[in-house]
């Protein structure tokens, strides 16, 4: 399964629009995390052309995988930034000069937008800490401690 920050947050308050390709919904969230469509989270289908991209960069990038490359080439047609912690995904987007963000950038958004506390921000980076998440846990600790002392 692809490593999706996926947490009970309230994204769709920052203003941004959240989506996924609705093969990777389908494969990889419904079944856990139906409740993100509640929250605002759209699926998106992808035209045969986008498909035949997706085909192309499998060529290209034996990891990730197939079905996290359709995020790629969903970000490629939207013209948006890719979101994940998926660190070949972000590799792969990256060469294809897609812009990426990840978990550390959306807890700092949600807390700048104080739409969560330090405090809760914190929580959930420890949890994911204990699940094994990998991040770069000094930049994190960094970022909330600057937040802490009200420097960003």
């Amino acid at each position: 399964m692809s490593k999706w920050a996926i947490w009970s947050c309230p994204c769709s308050s920052l203003g941004y629009q959240f989506a996924v390709p609705d093969i990777l919904y389908y494969e990889e969230l419904e079944e856990q995390h139906a409740h993100l469509l509640d929250m605002g989270l759209q699926t998106r289908s992808l035209s045969a052309k986008s498909v035949e991209r997706v085909q192309s960069l499998s060529q290209t990038y034996v990891r990730p995988g197939r079905i996290d490359l359709f995020a790629l080439a969903l970000a490629e047609l939207e013209k948006c930034p890719l979101l994940t912690g998926d660190a070949a995904l972000r590799l792969a987007a990256k060469s294809e000069q897609v812009e990426v963000k990840g978990t550390i950038w959306l807890i700092g958004k949600m807390v700048r937008e104080q739409r969560i506390t330090v405090a809760v921000a914190r929580a959930a980076l420890n949890k994911m800490r204990v699940n094994g998440r990998r991040l770069p846990w000094e930049a994190a600790e960094q970022m909330l401690t600057n937040f802490e002392r009200g420097a960003l």
